[in-house]
């Protein structure tokens, strides 16, 4: 019998009783609800929104006012789902007593259980703080998009021995550090593998092959509702903006001819 994810202790036993994790990104009410509908463990109000909600071209301009908005959208539509913030660009690398403050905002006002942060060993520190406020935290290792330009774009990451090491360094380091799941971004599958056989704690991958404890996807490139670009490692399981581009002539086509709205649309004097 698959476990039911209601806090982030039950990712562990997950991870112990080896059942996968599924977590889906989610940026407002009617697509909290779906994915909770849909039995999903984690939902995560992703950064990601920026790029196919706000229309920025990364991630890195998103603040915590739109995240925390967008946060508490999303509790309105979930009732019993666990629910986790992303820490945006610059809202927790400066210092700790800022990145405790911010993600305790999305405790206290948009009703998370956990937050999520990218980077490293060097984030460690930080992370630690944040756990010991009382702050569940998820870690975010490999391809880390609010920092692609250091890393040279988009790309994989841990390709050559001496980059598979330290991610497998971060790895560690963000476990030590008290993190209660990580997130395994666009990295070969085989290091995947040895990541999520050496940590006690589960990974979720993305991009990171069949071998870690969990998978995530942004919402939109599973459904086909985000067209600027397909990323190699999203599975699309619907084309839905098709579908919808097509509906939405439609209504213009009917509207125009007059053939909407029809009687079955309209009301008598009798209806109330």
């Amino acid at each position: 019998m698959t476990t039911t994810v209601k806090t982030v202790r039950d990712l562990a036993v997950k991870k112990e009783r080896r059942e996968k994790i599924t977590m889906l990104t989610a940026h407002d009410a009617a697509f909290g609800a779906l994915v909770e509908q849909a039995g999903v463990d984690l939902i995560l109000v992703g950064d990601s929104l920026g790029m196919v909600a706000l229309g920025y071209d990364s991630t890195v301009p998103v603040t915590m006012a739109e995240m925390i908005h967008h946060a508490k959208a999303v509790r309105r539509g979930v009732k019993q789902t666990l629910l986790v913030g992303d820490l945006p660009f610059l809202s927790y690398q400066v210092e700790a007593r800022e990145a405790i403050r911010n993600a305790g905002r999305f405790l206290k006002e948009a009703g998370c259980a956990a937050v999520k942060m990218e980077g490293g060993a060097e984030i460690a520190p930080i992370l630690a703080a944040v756990v010991r406020a009382g702050i569940p935290v998820i870690g975010h290792i490999g391809l880390t998009p609010q920092t692609a330009g250091q890393l040279g774009g988009f790309k994989v990451q841990g390709r050559d021995a001496e980059s598979a090491a330290k991610l497998a360094h971060d790895a560690q380091a963000l476990a030590s550090a008290g993190a209660c799941a990580l997130v395994l971004e666009c990295v070969p599958a085989l290091l995947a593998r040895r990541i999520s056989a050496e940590l006690s704690i589960p990974t979720i991958g993305i991009g990171a092959g069949p071998h870690c404890d969990g998978q995530v996807l942004v919402t939109h490139d599973l459904l086909g509702l985000f067209t600027r670009f397909v990323p190699k490692f999203a599975k699309q399981y619907a084309s839905l903006a098709g579908e919808a581009g097509a509906a939405l002539a439609a209504f213009r086509r009917e509207v125009e001819k007059g053939t909407f709205p029809a009687a079955e649309h309209s009301f008598g004097p009798l209806d109330e």
